[in-house]
């Protein structure tokens, strides 16, 4: 027999002997009084009152000494030390606690605060019960989880035993607030706008495609958080909205893109996108420093500090002045030519894709903040031209050689728009499986006027780049493919009491 299958074999003997004295060892209900970070933080004044309190949590570790026994106590709130000895519980419930119970346990204990021998703070158990078996081991705190795939694929581990990355989504949660609470102060209404769409508006990506059984039709899932949508609700007399929510693009994976995230955007009436610059920066600065307690970085070889000046860079003067080709005038096989010099892999020849490899090639240099702005038109089919009638007020928030974030002052010429969208429909003719659908939809909405108004959207990319992790280690449960089957240990029979 197995070492995993002898441990599991203890455990399921553990759990036959509490069954055997009447004791449900997965009871419905805790009888907690008091959070474990709530009797570290109020110790001493609980030590004078000699009050019993009940507090509960996992067992991440068990030590017997002869008629005394230590249990460290975590119920994420914090961790606390339980003594348990011979003297306090009685012969019958120490010798009980030492027969059944198991690190990973969830188990409740009551007592008053006690300061061991060695000054450590405890609680001094008089009683304790089970509040869940665990028939798993569980890797020690010390040691924890190495094995990258195996973290991801059972995060509850990683998270009870890394408190960083614990940590790191409470700091992620502050910065969804510090967001949602900025925008709220300025005025913006939070709605919400659809999942499944007939086309997939807002931006350039290959969708995911499902199908609707009660329409009998397929539907895509939103690549954008409700861009279209919001627009509409700019022509309906809606003053500022925002949204916060998924988005799903049938894409590759790298460490700033994965087919699904969280992403925020926000439209504002009246207003263009030099507005939507100095909102931008604003909102920036705000959750630099709420969120992350500073406003200066340093990662990928840059550093930048938020609260310094933004400088304003050029989308074509920056790629002309790098590589020596201008994407408005340069022909495809030129632009073609300078990539193979500069050895850079692109995917597709036309010219939107071959535009943006150039751009994506010169991005990597600039630290930041700084706003790109002044993009070709062909790049952003939803943005208002400039008066040269080559570019559009678009901006980009640039630092460390990325960009987070995406603006400009929305295109609300009905005649224009559908220009542009025909323009993508022939790139989606020619194979271009990331050319933007046309929503003609939309632009009978605009028919009807839709006023200036400014957009921008940005999400938890922004966030992983700040925290200096891989987009893939914010999230809490990331897409994994299963395992080969195997076949699941049975379970031990449901608790009947006698």
């Amino acid at each position: 027999m197995s070492n995993i299958e002898d441990f599991r074999a203890d455990r399921e003997r553990k759990v036959a002997r509490l069954k055997e004295l009447g004791i449900n060892p997965y009871p419905a209900k805790a009888t907690i009084t008091h959070a474990v970070q709530e009797v570290v933080d109020n110790f001493q004044t609980l030590l004078t009152l000699e009050e019993d309190v009940t507090i509960g949590g996992r067992i991440l570790a068990f030590r017997e000494h002869g008629a005394i026994a230590f249990v460290d106590i975590m119920d994420g709130t914090g961790k606390l030390q339980a003594f348990c000895s011979k003297e306090s519980l009685g012969e019958q419930k120490f010798s009980l606690l030492l027969e059944v119970l198991s690190t990973g346990d969830f188990i409740e204990v009551t007592g008053p605060a006690y300061l061991t021998k060695r000054g450590t703070q405890a609680i001094l158990v008089k009683e304790w019960r089970v509040l869940s078996k665990a028939m798993q081991n569980i890797p020690t705190e010390h040691f924890g989880i190495k094995d990258e795939e195996e973290r991801y694929r059972k995060r509850y581990l990683d998270f009870l035993l890394d408190s960083e990355t614990r940590d790191l989504f409470v700091k992620k949660a502050l910065f969804w607030d510090t967001i949602r609470d900025f925008l709220k102060r300025h005025g913006f209404l939070e709605v919400e706008t659809p999942f499944f769409e007939t086309t997939t508006g807002g931006a350039e990506a290959k969708p995911f495609i499902t199908h609707h059984n009660d329409f009998d039709m397929d539907v895509y899932l939103r690549i954008c958080v409700g861009e279209l949508w919001q627009k509409r609700l700019m022509a309906a007399g809606f003053p500022k909205t925002f949204e916060i929510g998924k988005a799903f693009r049938n894409e590759g994976s790298s460490p700033e893109h994965l087919q699904e995230f969280t992403n925020c955007e926000f439209y504002s009436a009246y207003a263009d996108y030099r507005d939507g610059m100095k909102l931008v920066r604003e909102l920036y600065i705000e959750i630099a420093e709420k969120v992350f307690g500073t406003t200066k970085f340093d990662m990928r070889g840059h550093s930048f500090d938020l609260a310094s000046q933004w400088v304003e860079i050029d989308y074509v003067t920056e790629i002309e002045n790098r590589t020596g080709i201008n994407v408005i005038t340069a022909g495809e096989a030129e632009m073609r030519t300078k990539l193979d010099e500069l050895s850079v892999e692109y995917e597709g020849e036309n010219r939107e894709r071959l535009t943006d490899t150039l751009w994506k090639y010169c991005r990597k240099q600039i630290a930041g903040p700084a706003f790109l702005v002044n993009h070709p038109k062909l790049v952003a089919p939803l943005a208002k031209l400039r008066a040269d009638g080559e570019t559009v007020e678009m901006f980009q928030p640039i630092i460390a050689g990325s960009e987070v974030g995406r603006g400009y002052s929305e295109l609300n010429d009905p005649i224009d728009q559908r220009q542009r969208f025909e323009t993508q429909k022939q790139l989606l003719e020619a194979g271009d499986e990331e050319a933007m659908m046309p929503d003609w939809d939309f632009v009978e909405m605009l028919e009807y006027g839709m006023p200036p108004t400014c957009g921008f959207g940005f999400g938890e990319r922004l966030f992983s780049f700040l925290a200096g992790k891989p987009i893939r280690e914010t999230q809490l449960f990331p897409l994994m493919k299963p395992k080969e089957a195997k076949e699941v240990p049975r379970p031990v029979d449901s608790f009947v009491k006698e």
